[in-house]
């Protein structure tokens, strides 16, 4: 399975977890080329800090577009739901 994909149902089923925050906070920052902290990918465990790798390779290689349409969409309403919560 894509990293992508995994990734965006990752923050599909969990979006309050640790792994999702970070996950949802770098596609975001990624699409809308905005500022995301390092030191917050050291938060992960080793399998999440992969994925989060992972997910910057294709990124940067932009070999899906439509995947990246998808885990933008998801992290954006977990970003939502996230802030709402810590309210």
């Amino acid at each position: 399975m894509r990293t992508i994909k995994q990734a965006r149902r990752l923050i599909e089923r969990d979006p309050l977890s640790n792994e999702a925050r970070v996950l949802a906070a770098l596609v975001t920052a990624l699409e809308s080329d905005s500022s995301f902290s390092v030191k917050e990918l050291y938060t992960l465990d080793e399998k999440h800090f992969e994925m989060a790798l992972q997910i910057l390779n294709d990124w940067r290689l932009d070999r899906y577009y439509l995947g990246k349409a998808k885990i933008f969409d998801v992290a954006l309403q977990a970003r939502e739901y996230q802030a709402k919560s810590d309210q």
